[in-house]
């Protein structure tokens, strides 16, 4: 059993969830979904790119873990991970990753097409062995990171329609900008143990500033257009009941979440940037599902 824990602890759940979930999300909003004659069969192939999902992400965040292991130890909120903390080898963190990054792969290709299967590779590559090192050279690691970051909605997409389409598009762009006041948020409340580690992932070199509050609250704001946007190109509709509900709950959680990103700006403080934090992951699923509940 701690064997299990170490491995679920090395695939960090709640993130791969998380990041899966925006890609299941972006599947059903395509048009392709309607070719799926049935229930089962549309909800067999959203259990596919779960798993196939959870398995690249897993292999993406033990990588991370295995090339962060001795900043990940020098800091107390990662230093009982299971390499970290010496309970797992390199080795053996080496070849999960491995195992489970070719078996994400296949399962996404086989059940899927190759355009999901290449996107998911490319993800892998890129937050593993770019991003990853870069949080140690300069802060363009977060923009770097946000690409990757946000290609599990081109995923969902291209598993769902074979094609890199508009909608697609507007699903990257919304997860992308999504990343900044979330990831700033997280980097201000962990800014001691992240600097202490050398990682270099706020704006400003000088830490938590003022400069680095007011870009949380211009990406907010750039995430206004994106998140109404499958409103006028089809995606999406207000037409009817459903709809006004979606565009009311997507324009009512961008109140929120640009309300957090004012009161950091004013506070300057752990305890502003925990609520831009915690607010920005209720943000996420509820314009998805806003989105989803407005489909055309």
């Amino acid at each position: 059993m701690k064997k299990i824990k170490d491995y679920l602890l090395l695939i960090k759940p709640s993130l791969s969830i998380m990041v899966v979930f925006s890609s299941v999300m972006s599947f059903m909003l395509t048009p392709g979904i309607k070719e799926y004659t049935s229930d089962s069969e549309r909800w067999w192939y959203v259990l596919m790119l779960f798993v196939g999902g959870m398995l690249v992400t897993g292999s993406a965040n033990a990588i991370n873990q295995v090339s962060e292991k001795d900043t990940d130890a020098m800091m107390k909120r990662t230093a009982k991970r299971p390499v970290a903390a010496g309970r797992m080898s390199v080795t053996e963190g080496w070849a999960f990753a491995i195992i489970t990054g070719i078996a994400g792969v296949f399962i996404l290709g086989h059940f899927f097409n190759g355009l999901t299967a290449g996107l998911a590779a490319f993800s892998l590559f890129l937050y593993a062995f770019i991003y990853t090192p870069l949080k140690k050279i300069n802060s363009i690691a977060v923009l770097v990171g946000a690409i990757p970051g946000a290609l599990p909605c081109l995923i969902g997409w291209a598993a769902g329609n074979n094609d890199l389409a508009m909608g697609g598009w507007i699903l990257f762009a919304f997860q992308f900008f999504w990343q900044f006041p979330h990831f700033w948020a997280i980097a201000w409340v962990a800014h001691k143990d992240y600097s202490a580690a050398g990682f270099k992932l706020l704006p400003s070199e000088k830490g938590p500033t003022k400069f680095t509050a007011m870009q949380t609250v211009l990406y907010s704001l750039l995430m206004i257009p994106v998140t109404v946007a499958p409103y006028y190109t089809g995606m999406c509709s207000y037409a009817d009941v459903k709809g006004i509900i979606g565009l009311s709950l997507v324009l009512l959680s961008n109140i929120f979440l640009l309300y957090r990103c004012i009161s950091l700006y004013k506070n300057m403080d752990v305890s502003a940037a925990r609520k831009v934090m915690f607010g920005s992951y209720i943000y996420l699923p509820v314009v998805m599902l806003a989105w989803l509940l407005s489909k055309v």
